[in-house]
C-alpha cells in the first residue's frame, strides 16, 4: 500500500518545521521527534483536529501526533515527551466511547498505523504474541488455521486493536464462554513513563513475588511498592471492589490480592493507558467451535427477556445477547429491511443464544436443548437458525447497533454517556425497568441492547446537548443513572471503561478510601502523571469539553439543503460518532482512499472531524478557505460508499461538493475542474470532428494537452467514435420505426456513453426493442450534471439540470407525447444515481418526478419485463459493481436478471475501482487510484480465466479496467445481452 512507504520516506513536516518553526504548536518537540523517528510526526492543524476525537462526546486538541514505526520509536518519543513535560496518550482504533483515546495538549501515539504485527502464534501453548496496534480480526485470521481464536470479540472487531482492548478490558458477545480481555491476557511487555521496561504476568506464587521484589533498580522498587501497597490495603480492596462478571470501572485492584495471585497483567488490563505503554502482549487463545447454531428467543419486552436469562445460563450458551424492537425500528429507519429480520420470532425483544460444537449435529443438539428451555416460558417464541449465512446476517444486525442507534427512528440524535452499565444478571430485568422509568422522568429516549447474559446494557440517549439546558440534563441524568446502577450492585461500565464520561462518577460506586487507592496505584506506575492524565485519576468533569456546538462560531453559507439534518451541515458532520467502520480495510466500498493510504485524515471519520472543526472555527479558523480541509477532501473519490456503508450515513460526497463549491467561489479553480468538470461541453465539441480530436490526442501535443487539463501524464486519453449514439439513433429510428402499440420507454443518453462508448446505448436499444419496447430519446441534449456536481460547480450543475428538465417538459407537451409515468432508463450508474438522488437535492420538488421514474437497465428489465424471454448466457463472470450503484441504486435487480439468463456470476468485494470519474485522471491522484484498483479488482482480473466475462456497468469502471487491467475488457450488462441475442439469432 502507498501508506506503507511513508515510514521510510522523508517527512514533509520536517521541512515545514525548519522553515516555519513558530507555525506549529510544540515546534521544538516536533522538530526533535521528526529528526530521530522513523515513523510519521504530525503536529499540523489537520492531524491535531483528526486526533482530537474518539468515539466519545468529547474533544481535546492534542499537541501533535506520532505514528511510531517500531518499538524504538515508542521509546524515543516517550523519552522526548518526558523531557518536554508533555503528556502522552496511547491510541488504537480511536473507538473509545469514554474519551480515553484523546487528551488536551498531549502527544497521541497512534499504534494502529504501523505496530500491528502478529509476532507469533503458539498452537501448543494456545497463545499469541502481538503488537499493541494489532487489529483483532487480523489476530483471528492468524489463529484460524490452528482452530483457535481470541475469545473477546467487540462489535468493532474489524478495526479495534488488541492494545485498545487491553486498555479498556473489552469483552464482546462471547464473554459468557471466554471471558473478558483480562481473562485472556498472559503477559504484558511494558514501557513505563520513566523509560523502564518490564514484562508482567500472573498469577504469581509467594516465592515468585519475593524474587520480583529483589530485582535491582526500578523494576525491583516498583514490585516492592506494589506488594507493600497491597499488603497495607487488603481490607479496603477486599471490601470495596464489587464482584461482577462485567466490572470495568476503576482500577482492578482486587487482582493484586494474594488469593488472586498478585496478577499484575490483570491489574493493568483496563487501566486505559494511564499506568504504562504497551509494547507487546501475549494473549491466550481458545478453541473455535467448528460448528455453531443460533437460538433466537422472542419475548414481550426487554424486562421479560432479561428475566429469562438466569434460567438459560446453565445450558452453557456461548452468548446471551439482548436486542429490543427499538433497535430493529432504528435499523429500518436507517435503510432497507435486511432479509435476516424475517427469521426473528414474534416478540418485542430477542435473545441471541449461540451454541457451538465439534460438528453441526452437536451444535444443533445443544441448540435444541436451549430452545426447549426457552419454550418453558409461555410468553416466549423461538427460532433455531443453523444456516451459517443466516446466522451471520442476524449477527450483523446486532453488531450494527453501536452505529445504528446514534440516530433514533424519529431522526433525533442519540449520544453515549451511559451506554455501558452492568448489574448482576439476575437483577437485570428490574434494572432495565427502572432505567426506562428514569429515562421517562427526564423526557429522554434511547435504544437499550447488549450482553444480557453478563448483565451489561448498551444505551445511547437523545441528550439535548444542542439546547441551552441540555448539559444540565446530561449531568443530572448521569448522576442519577450512576446511583441507580450502584443500588443494584452494579458497575458504571461493563466493558468500555470510564474515561472522561464516567471517571467523575466513580466516587458514587467506590468508597473514598478506594478512590484514594486508585490515585496511589497510578502514582506507583506513573509518578509524574505523564500517561493519559485526567482519564481515571483526578478526572476532568463529565460535562466539560463536549464536542457539540449549538451553531458554528461564524455561520457559513450553504448551497445544499441537508434536509435530513435540519438544514445544518454541522449536524450532518456530527452524524459521525467515531465507530470507525470507515477504517476497516477488509471489505466494502468505504473508504477507498483510506484503504490506499492508511491515513486517518483520508478516512470518512477523519474528514468529518475536519469539517466539524472548520465549522467550529478554532483549530481551523479559515472557514471555507481552509487548506487543511481541501487537502483531506482532495483524495475523497466521491464514491458515496460512506452514505450507504457508514452506520449513520455520513455523506462525504455531498459535503465535498459543498466544500468545493464554497472554497472556489469567485476564485480560480484547479485546471481539472475546467477540463473534466466541463467535459460534457468539450465532448460535444469533439463530436463535431472526431477524427481531428483523435489525431490531436495521439500527437506530440497530447503531453501539453494533459498538462493544460490537469490530467496525469500516465492516463490514456479516450478515443472518439466516428458517430455518437444520438446520431446513430436518429438514423436507426428513421429506418426502423417502432411497432404500433409498443410500450414506450425513455432512454437517457448519458454523456459518456453517447460520446465515448455508444455501443452500450446501442446494445440497450437492441435488447429493449427485442423485448417489444418503443425506445425513445429526449428531443434535445440532456445531462445529469454529475461532472459539475462532483467538482463543486453547483450553480452550473443546477443550470444544466434545469435545462434538461425543460427538454423533457417540452417533450411532454408535444404532439404524441409520452405518458408522464414513462420509465426513464439510465445506462451509467453514476449518471443514474445523480438523477435518483442528487437531482432532488439540487432542484427540490422540481426534480422529484424524474428521480422517481428513473431506473437502471437491470431494474427496468426486472420490473417491466419480469417474464420476458431473455437469452441464455451460461458463462462464468465476475462483476465490478460501480460504487454509486452500490451506495444509491442497489444491485438486487442485477442479481435477479443474471439468474434468469443462467449467468454464473461472482460479484467482487472490491469497492470503488479507483477511477471515480475525474478523480483517477487528475494529476496527483494516479498512485492512489492504482492502489485502490490493486487492492482487489486487478488481482481478481488477473486470476480470472480467459473465458470469464468481466461485467462493469460503470463507464469509469470499464475505463479503469481497460487502462490498468492488462488487456481485459469489461462489458455492460446490456452489451452482454445484446451479444447473446445476436449469437442466438445465428
Amino acid at each position: 500500500m502507498i501508506g506503507a512507504a511513508v515510514v521510510a520516506s522523508s517527512h514533509p513536516l520536517r521541512e515545514a518545521l525548519v522553515s516555519r518553526p513558530s507555525a506549529v504548536p510544540g515546534a521544538e518537540l516536533a522538530r526533535e521527534l521528526a529528526s530521530v523517528l522513523r515513523g510519521e510526526v504530525r503536529f499540523g492543524a489537520a492531524e491535531r483536529t483528526v486526533y482530537s476525537h474518539d468515539a466519545s462526546n468529547y474533544r481535546h486538541l492534542p499537541l501533535g501526533v506520532v505514528k511510531p514505526a517500531d518499538p524504538d520509536d515508542v521509546r524515543t518519543a516517550l523519552a522526548l515527551c518526558r523531557r518536554y513535560r508533555v503528556p502522552v496518550v496511547a491510541r488504537g482504533a480511536g473507538t473509545s466511547i469514554g474519551g480515553q483515546a484523546i487528551g488536551p495538549g498531549a502527544v497521541v501515539l497512534d499504534f494502529r498505523r504501523h505496530l500491528g504485527e502478529v509476532l507469533e502464534i503458539d498452537p501448543q501453548a494456545r497463545t499469541a504474541r502481538v503488537r499493541p496496534g494489532t487489529v483483532l480480526d487480523d489476530l483471528q485470521r492468524a489463529a484460524r488455521p490452528y482452530g483457535l481464536r481470541f475469545g473477546p470479540d467487540p462489535s468493532t472487531h474489524s478495526r479495534c486493536t488488541i492494545g485498545g482492548m487491553i486498555g479498556n478490558d473489552s469483552c464482546g458477545s462471547h464473554s459468557l464462554a471466554w471471558g473478558r480481555t483480562a481473562d485472556n491476557v498472559e503477559q504484558l511487555e511494558l514501557l513505563l513513563a520513566d523509560g523502564t521496561e518490564l514484562t508482567v504476568g500472573g498469577p504469581l506464587t509467594g516465592r515468585e513475588r519475593a524474587e520480583l521484589a529483589e530485582l535491582p533498580g526500578r523494576p525491583g522498587e516498583l514490585h516492592r511498592q506494589l506488594q507493600e501497597f497491597t499488603q497495607r490495603n487488603l481490607a479496603a480492596i477486599r471490601q470495596g471492589m464489587p464482584r461482577l462478571p462485567r466490572r470495568t470501572s476503576g482500577y482492578p485492584l482486587d487482582a493484586l490480592l494474594p488469593e488472586h495471585g498478585h496478577d499484575l497483567a490483570r491489574a493493568l488490563t483496563g487501566t486505559e493507558g494511564t499506568c504504562a505503554l504497551l509494547l507487546a502482549a501475549t494473549v491466550r487463545l481458545v478453541e473455535d467451535p467448528p460448528a455453531r447454531a443460533l437460538v433466537v428467543a422472542g419475548y414481550p419486552d426487554e424486562g421479560a427477556a432479561a428475566d429469562a436469562v438466569p434460567a438459560l445460563l446453565p445450558f452453557g450458551p456461548l452468548t446471551a445477547e439482548g436486542m429490543a424492537a427499538d433497535l430493529v425500528t432504528a435499523l429500518l429507519a436507517a435503510g432497507p429491511r435486511p432479509p435476516a429480520l424475517d427469521r426473528l420470532p414474534a416478540g418485542e425483544c430477542w435473545l441471541f443464544l449461540e451454541t457451538g460444537g465439534a460438528t453441526p449435529l452437536e451444535a444443533y443438539q445443544a441448540a435444541r436443548r436451549l430452545a426447549d428451555a426457552v419454550r418453558r416460558e409461555r410468553s416466549a417464541a423461538v427460532a433455531l437458525v443453523t444456516d451459517p449465512a443466516e446466522q451471520r446476517q442476524l449477527w450483523a444486525v446486532r453488531e450494527a447497533g453501536a452505529g445504528i442507534v446514534t440516530r433514533l427512528p424519529g431522526g433525533g440524535q442519540a449520544w453515549p454517556g451511559w451506554e455501558d452499565s452492568a448489574v448482576p444478571p439476575e437483577r437485570l430485568g428490574d434494572y432495565l425497568r427502572d432505567l426506562r422509568a428514569l429515562l421517562r422522568r427526564h423526557s429522554l429516549r434511547g435504544v437499550p441492547y447488549g450482553h444480557f447474559g453478563d448483565g451489561c446494557v448498551h444505551l445511547r440517549i437523545d441528550f439535548p446537548l444542542d439546547e441551552p439546558q441540555g448539559v444540565l440534563v446530561f449531568r443530572e441524568f448521569l448522576e442519577q443513572a450512576a446511583d441507580l446502577a450502584v443500588s443494584y450492585g452494579g458497575s458504571l461500565s461493563g466493558e468500555h471503561g470510564d474515561g472522561q464520561a464516567r471517571a467523575e462518577l466513580l466516587p458514587r460506586m467506590y468508597p473514598p478510601e478506594v478512590i484514594d487507592l486508585f490515585g496511589a496505584f497510578k502514582r506507583i506506575w506513573d509518578p509524574e502523571n505523564l500517561l493519559n492524565p485526567g482519564a481515571l485519576v483526578d478526572p476532568r468533569p463529565l460535562d466539560a469539553d463536549l464536542r457539540f456546538v449549538t451553531a458554528p462560531r461564524r455561520p457559513l453559507p450553504l448551497a445544499l439543503p441537508y434536509e435530513q439534518d435540519g438544514g445544518s451541515l454541522a449536524k450532518a458532520v456530527h452524524r459521525c460518532v467515531g465507530v470507525a467502520k470507515c477504517v476497516d480495510p477488509t471489505t466494502g466500498v468505504m473508504c477507498p482512499s483510506y484503504m490506499a493510504t492508511g491515513e486517518e485524515r483520508h478516512s470518512t471519520r477523519g474528514r468529518a472531524r475536519l469539517l466539524a472543526e472548520m465549522l467550529r472555527g478554532e483549530a481551523i479558523p479559515d472557514g471555507w478557505r481552509s487548506e487543511e480541509v481541501r487537502e483531506a477532501l482532495d483524495l475523497c473519490l466521491s464514491c458515496k460508499g460512506c452514505a450507504s456503508d457508514c452506520p449513520v450515513h455520513v455523506d462525504m460526497a455531498t459535503y465535498k461538493a459543498e466544500f468545493l463549491h464554497q472554497h472556489y467561489r469567485h476564485r480560480p479553480r484547479p485546471l481539472a475542474h475546467y477540463s473534466m468538470g466541463w467535459l460534457p461541453l468539450w465532448l460535444r465539441a469533439a463530436a463535431l470532428a472526431p477524427g481531428a480530436a483523435n489525431a490531436l490526442a495521439r500527437s506530440p501535443l497530447r503531453g501539453p494537452l494533459k498538462r493544460l487539463g490537469g490530467i496525469d501524464p500516465r492516463r490514456v486519453l479516450p478515443v472518439f467514435p466516428p458517430e455518437t449514439f444520438t446520431a446513430w439513433y436518429r438514423r436507426h429510428r428513421a429506418a426502423h420505426p417502432a411497432p404500433p402499440g409498443a410500450r414506450p420507454v425513455l432512454l437517457w443518453p448519458d454523456t459518456f456513453s453517447d460520446h465515448l462508448q455508444p455501443n452500450v446505448l446501442r446494445s440497450a436499444v437492441e435488447v429493449l426493442e427485442h423485448l417489444g419496447f418503443d425506445v425513445r430519446l429526449p428531443s434535445g441534449p440532456v445531462c445529469c450534471g454529475l461532472t459539475w456536481y462532483s467538482t463543486g460547480q453547483l450553480a452550473t450543475a443546477r443550470r444544466v439540470l434545469r435545462r434538461s428538465l425543460r427538454v423533457l417538459a417540452a417533450d411532454a407537451s408535444a404532439p404524441g407525447a409520452l405518458p408522464p409515468d414513462t420509465p426513464v432508463v439510465g445506462l451509467d450508474p453514476s449518471c443514474t444515481a445523480t438523477l435518483r438522488e442528487d437531482l432532488p437535492r439540487l432542484l427540490g420538488s422540481d426534480g422529484r418526478p424524474l428521480a422517481e421514474r428513473t431506473r437502471t437497465f437491470a431494474e427496468f428489465l426486472d420490473q417491466y419485463a419480469p417474464d420476458a424471454p431473455l437469452p441464455d448466457v451460461p458463462l462464468a463472470a465476475v462483476t465490478q459493481t460501480h460504487c454509486h450503484q452500490h451506495a444509491v441504486l442497489g444491485s438486487a435487480a442485477d442479481r435477479r436478471v443474471e439468474a434468469r439468463i443462467g449467468l454464473d456470476n461472482r460479484v467482487l468485494d472490491s469497492g470503488c475501482c479507483g477511477l471515480a470519474g475525474n478523480f483517477g485522471f487528475e494529476r496527483g491522484h494516479f498512485e492512489v487510484s492504482e492502489a485502490i484498483a490493486e487492492r482487489v479488482l486487478l488481482p481478481e482480473l488477473r486470476a480470472a480465466g480467459p473465458d470469464t466475462v468481466v461485467l462493469a456497468d460503470g463507464f469509469s469502471c470499464r475505463t479503469q479496467i481497460a487502462q490498468l487491467g492488462d488487456g481485459r475488457k469489461a462489458l455492460h450488462l446490456a452489451e452482454l445481452l445484446a451479444r447473446a441475442l445476436r449469437e442466438s439469432a445465428g
